[in-house]
């Protein structure tokens, strides 16, 4: 599978000594994808890596993918085809009811257009997958050679780019002398979780992936997650299988839906920021790590030593969401961390 050097690897695996201290639970870790460079950094750069280098194999003199308006994939895309000189298109789509100015005109949206991308915004209720699919068309007709990337860059291309990314996590482990009882990510688009569980289970690691909803419920997500790692491992590893019980979702911190923010959300992004100095995100890494704190709490991982959160990225959508992050809010949140 080619391959195009984008983002700055390794990411690095760092201790979060203070977090850890200020829940009690098993010893906390973060592995950085947020620092992967591209873009202002996020985890659809390790992706892009294999799809820019696939566009360019077939011979792509554009790139199109979709997202919601907000979308860190989107912004990153855009990054990649700047510096390649390949054109973008982006479509976005109005999938966050009740958000703001800043929202609808800033923050990822503001960067995408920086690097060069086109920007179209989609009606209300148009599907991703067949926008995209009517855009490829039309530019097809016009002489054009798009090269389609899906939502999120969630295919078996981007997969395997995460499939990848377990040998470059094994060595730092190796480094460092750790092993971990769990990892926890965010799962959206969910490609990056099928990666994780394909390049485990290639290198025959039993290491348990707890993937935390941002938006569909565990019914959903559990078999397109599933086929789309037994897909990956198909691809990488032919003859591996995925262990039954594999997919772990936890969609309990969802909250009103895709890009709502919660308050436990609120709190988690607070809290890593004022411990360890990281920038979490309001739709994907903050909802995640109100989970692994949550879990702490009630003591659903009080077996475990040590976890690792796979941080991947997206701060940049902390400035779409200004009006939560006041400093009112973050006052109220610090003084009453509990959810309304």
């Amino acid at each position: 599978m080619s391959r195009i050097r984008l983002a700055g690897l390794p990411t690095p695996l760092e201790p979060m000594p203070r977090l850890t201290a200020a829940t009690g639970g098993p010893e906390l870790w973060i592995k950085r994808d947020d620092c992967t460079v591209l873009g202002g950094g996020g985890n659809k750069a390790r992706k892009l890596e294999y799809l820019m280098a696939d566009a360019i194999d077939q011979g792509a003199d554009i790139v199109l993918t979709a997202g919601a308006k907000q979308s860190n994939h989107a912004r990153q895309t855009a990054a990649a085809a700047a510096k390649l000189g390949i054109d973008c298109r982006l479509l976005l789509a109005d999938s966050v009811d009740g958000r703001g100015e800043a929202y609808a005109q800033g923050g990822n949206i503001m960067l995408s257009r920086l690097f060069g991308a086109e920007v179209e915004f989609l009606a209300k209720g148009t599907g991703l997958a067949d926008a995209l699919d009517a855009h490829a068309e039309a530019l097809r007709a016009a002489g054009r050679r798009p090269y389609v990337i899906p939502a999120g860059g969630s295919s078996v291309v981007g997969a395997a780019a995460y499939a990848d990314a377990i040998p470059e996590l094994f060595a730092q482990m190796s480094d460092l002398g750790v092993t971990f009882d769990r990892i926890v990510v965010a799962t959206g688009s969910f490609g990056t979780h099928a990666g994780l569980l394909a390049g485990l289970a290639k290198m025959g690691s039993s290491i348990p992936v707890t993937g935390v909803s941002v938006g569909r419920s565990r019914e959903v997500l559990t078999p397109l997650v599933t086929a789309l790692a037994e897909e990956t491992l198909e691809r990488i590893a032919p003859g591996v299988r995925l262990a039954e019980d594999a997919v772990d979702v936890d969609d309990g911190f969802v909250g009103a839906g895709y890009g709502q923010p919660t308050p436990e959300m609120l709190e988690a992004v607070r809290l890593v920021a004022q411990t360890e100095g990281i920038l979490l995100d309001p739709v994907y890494s903050g909802k995640a790590m109100a989970a692994l704190l949550a879990r702490i709490a009630d003591g659903t991982f009080a077996a475990l030593s040590r976890i690792l959160f796979w941080h991947t990225g997206g701060s940049q959508g902390l400035f779409a969401y200004d009006e939560i992050f006041s400093f009112a809010n973050l006052e109220r949140t610090a003084a009453d961390p509990q959810p309304a």
